[in-house]
């Protein structure tokens, strides 16, 4: 019954999965973009899947892979592919977008073939397209595949058993080397020879020089890479301006084009070429007052630029064609609105301005300018109470007809004076009505933070994404979360912004690009002799962490996909029954434990053990021995989303919690964690990072970051999670319940590797150090109650695993030598004996002082 509950859940969710994320999306996060001729020739991008030896193929063979190309690029030409035959001839698929037609091209040595075509631009810049190159030797013909066209080249002398370097992008190999290729993005690599894969590279490395190859381990090598995964975790940074005068910023959705507003120039940051401009005025320097802002109208598609003060308003329209304001700007006050929030609202033709701060007083203002009567007006809103605030975030509809606005500080007298404090509301306004409603608080943090200037919200999924930071201190991080517009719900994602927050001296914003789907942040400080310095940022959409995407993909006919499907749930399912009757034929399901249970210590380890299956699945599953793993309610490997800093927070509150019961102080994680930083710098990195680590956590079930007893810990049900650590010990603990059962589950997890193989801290030596004693205590311990005789096999096999730990165990190798003796295998025994030998020297310097004779009497 529960394999058949198995089976359908499967089905509902891939049915699920291809609803809502059907084939017209693109959603695509992984794979290796190639920095083009957008850079110096040294900086550009090389893939080099024979970087260890070249690949040699007795028979046929075909090699496919995925192809994007980057849009809005100045320059598309270079090579995707070049395959080097015997160090002799080359074999390249070329692209030229200076040609007429048929921009790419298949050349075979210094020669074009037949093979040219195009992928229609649609394609080729929005979606990831299946090439193929197979080499038929056996009728001496290349067969190049693109989507439906194929072409083949006939007498292409062709020689088995020869060997190949597959380059991609720039190469400096020999004389084939190369220095163009277009702004491409490549993915799944395969080579299959005679029709069995032999080789693959999914390219989706988050980091490094290495291309990992997932079937032979023929590992490729990278030159400048440009990892797609990264891109939607790591804020990637444009190059910095410095700006004259009091600078503000404007974004055009429309055009993807972020306006920097300085005193005697307009400076445009291209989102998709990732490219900076200047447009000087005709008109001479502006005086740009402190405290201005800008606003781009899509609408008429113009900047407008505002400053205000209680007596007087003013706003100015620069036309981006002629580069030309329409009103003289004349020096005043310091504005009375420092960081107020803003938005256009299509239906009534205005621009609604809300709160901000000036002059030891925070506002909650709501101001309306009419573009079409130049007219302004004070709004009295109806409904709850906005309370005075700047440093709030507001996002709006597309129309503009409601609007958000999340957060900020200020207090309800509005005077600074009387206790300011953050502040989370999330407010929702109708621009019909004039209306305000409280949708909800955001649940209390261990940190307060203040808001980025702006919103960016996802009415398809009813969410909302924008920037967080602490307020209270100069070297600042922006942290982007994404949240729920209807409950208090919020998550981080992607990593954290430098931000220098100097409170009116500074200014950051967030934007979104729809056609290029990536966030940019944009952050200003400025200097006391009136220099900006602009920094931009960029993150591909969807960030890790943050669900849907924020443009729901277009509706297309995919219910074919859904039997498809249904056809692959049906045959995991019936895999997934096969292989858990096989591991069921090799240990029993649960293993019988006589005794009576108890606890041990505090952290609830009995006695009782269950074996789980090593070759998954892995719901709900943290393995520590070997390579760290951790696997979500939804079998999802999330190891990669946790970085160093919160690996190591996770691994030793982890550990205090499953052996010591109890956890640790937040006094104790500033010593280990922070101990280079003061008390207050020590207490915000601490919250950070333990807000980050809670939202990894939420994607299990059955365990969550706690301190409810004074103490960080792990809370975790055991019965529904799989902790190897916490199995270990459960064995370990008590020796005298050891039997084989017992044995073969021990070695079950450490197989894996040692603990915590990849991991080197100062605090986790003690653990590492303890645990590899136990290990081989416990083993040792169990082989000395077998007969030399009787278990003679069992006991080769435990000292197998005894060698893991320590190859040159003492007690091991004398057990194994009589094991092999009492099997006959006399020669096999000495021969293990000598090896320990040589190794003992090795390691102590001095010849071990029993010889073969002695330790078998």
């Amino acid at each position: 019954m529960r394999l058949i509950c198995y089976f359908f859940k499967t089905i509902v969710f891939w049915v699920f999965i291809v609803v809502i994320f059907n084939q017209n999306s693109y959603g695509q996060s992984y794979g290796l973009g190639f920095h083009s001729h957008e850079v110096v020739q040294e900086k550009r991008t090389s893939l080099d899947l024979s970087s260890e030896k070249t690949l040699c193929f007795k028979d046929n063979f075909e090699i496919s892979f995925d192809l994007t190309f980057y849009p809005n690029r100045a320059v598309y030409f270079g090579y995707i592919i070049r395959i080097i035959e015997d160090d002799h001839r080359n074999i390249d698929l070329v692209y030229n977008a200076q040609a007429l037609k048929n921009h790419f091209n298949l050349i075979v040595g210094d020669k074009l073939t037949k093979t040219a075509f195009d992928i229609a631009p649609n394609n080729l810049f929005n979606r990831w397209n299946k090439l193929s190159i197979k080499f038929d030797c056996d009728n001496d013909r290349i067969i190049f595949k693109s989507g439906n066209i194929t072409f083949i080249e006939k007498n292409m002398h062709l020689k088995k058993n020869a060997c190949y370097k597959i380059l991609f992008g720039v190469n400096n190999y020999k004389q084939f080397q190369t220095t163009d290729v277009p702004p491409m993005k490549v993915r799944d690599i395969r080579i299959i020879n005679n029709g069995s894969l032999k080789y693959n590279w999914p390219l989706n490395e988050e980091f490094g020089q290495t291309a990992h190859e997932t079937y032979s381990q023929s590992d490729g090598a990278v030159v400048n890479p440009l990892w797609i995964t990264a891109l939607h975790h790591d804020w990637q940074p444009a190059q910095p301006i410095e700006v004259n005068g009091v600078a503000s910023v404007a974004f055009d959705p429309k055009k993807e084009i972020v306006y920097v507003i300085g005193s005697d120039s307009v400076y445009s940051y291209q989102a998709d070429s990732s490219r900076w401009s200047r447009a000087a005025y005709s008109s001479g320097k502006l005086i740009l007052n402190q405290g201005n802002q800008s606003v781009f109208d899509p609408y008429d598609n113009s900047i407008y630029n505002f400053y205000l003060f209680l007596s007087k308003k003013f706003i100015a329209k620069y036309n981006v064609t002629t580069h030309t304001w329409d009103k003289k700007f004349e020096a005043g006050d310091v504005s009375d609105f420092w960081h107020l929030n803003k938005s256009i609202s299509i239906n009534d033709s205005s621009f609604y301005l809300f709160g901000g701060y000036g002059h030891l007083v925070y506002k909650n203002t709501v101001q309306q300018y009419h573009f079409n009567s130049h007219t302004w007006e004070n709004i009295a809103p109806k409904g709850d109470f906005f309370m005075p605030r700047y440093l709030a975030a507001l996002g709006a509809t597309e129309k503009g007809d409601t609007v958000y606005i999340l957060g900020g500080y200020g207090n309800s007298s509005g005077q600074q004076i009387l206790n300011p404090k953050n502040m989370y509301d999330m407010m929702r306004f109708t621009v019909k009505d004039k209306t305000f409603k409280k949708m909800f608080t955001l649940k209390d943090g261990d940190n307060d933070f203040a808001m980025a200037n702006s919103l960016v919200i996802d009415s398809h999924s009813n969410s909302y994404y924008g920037l967080i930071f602490p307020q209270y201190k100069y070297n600042s991080t922006l942290q982007l979360i994404h949240g729920s517009l209807s409950k208090p719900d919020y998550t981080l994602v992607g990593n954290s912004i430098p931000y220098n927050f100097h409170d009116v001296h500074s200014f950051a914003d967030l934007y979104y690009c729809e056609a290029s789907k990536k966030f940019i942040a944009v952050t200003l400080l400025r200097s006391e002799t009136n220099q900006t310095r602009v920094n931009i940022y960029t993150l591909l959409s969807p960030p890790y962490g943050s669900g849907p995407k924020i443009q729901a993909a277009k509706k297309g006919n995919y219910w074919y996909y859904i039997t498809g499907l249904l056809l692959i749930a049906t045959a995991i399912t019936l895999i997934y029954i096969k292989r858990r009757k096989t591991y069921n034929a090799i240990l029993p399901q649960q293993t019988a434990i006589h005794g009576v249970q108890h606890d041990i210590e505090a952290s609830g380890i009995t006695n009782k053990v269950k074996v789980y299956n090593s070759g998954g699945p892995f719901k709900n599953s943290i393995f520590l021995f070997g390579d760290l793993q951790v696997f979500d309610a939804e079998e999802v490997d999330i190891t990669k989303y946790f970085t160093p800093l919160i690996k190591e927070l996770f691994l030793i509150i982890l550990l205090y919690s499953v052996k010591r019961g109890r956890g640790l102080s937040s006094e104790k994680l500033n010593e280990i964690l922070w101990f280079d930083k003061d008390a207050k710098s020590a207490r915000n990195n601490r919250s950070v990072n333990i807000a980050k680590l809670k939202s990894l956590l939420d994607r299990l079930s059955y365990c969550s970051l706690s301190k409810d007893t004074g103490y960080w810990m792990i809370d975790i049900d055991f019965n529904h999670v799989h902790v190897d650590y916490f199995d270990y010990l459960s064995i370990v603990r008590d020796k005298a319940l050891l039997d084989i059962e017992r044995i073969k589950f021990l070695s079950t997890i450490t197989q894996r590797g040692s603990f915590l193989l990849n991991n080197e801290y100062e605090w986790l030596d003690s653990f590492k150090s303890e645990i590899s004693n136990e290990v081989i205590d416990t083993y040792l311990h169990y082989a000395h109650s077998l007969d030399a005789v009787h278990d003679a096999e069992l006991l080769i096999e435990i000292t197998g695993y005894i060698f893991y730990f320590d190859p040159v165990n003492e007690e091991a190798t004398i057990l194994k030598c009589k094991a092999l003796s009492s099997l006959g295998k006399h020669s096999l025994a000495k021969h293990t004996f000598e090896n320990f030998m040589k190794e003992y020297k090795v390691i102590y310097g001095e010849a071990f002082k029993r010889d073969f004779h002695d330790i078998l009497e």
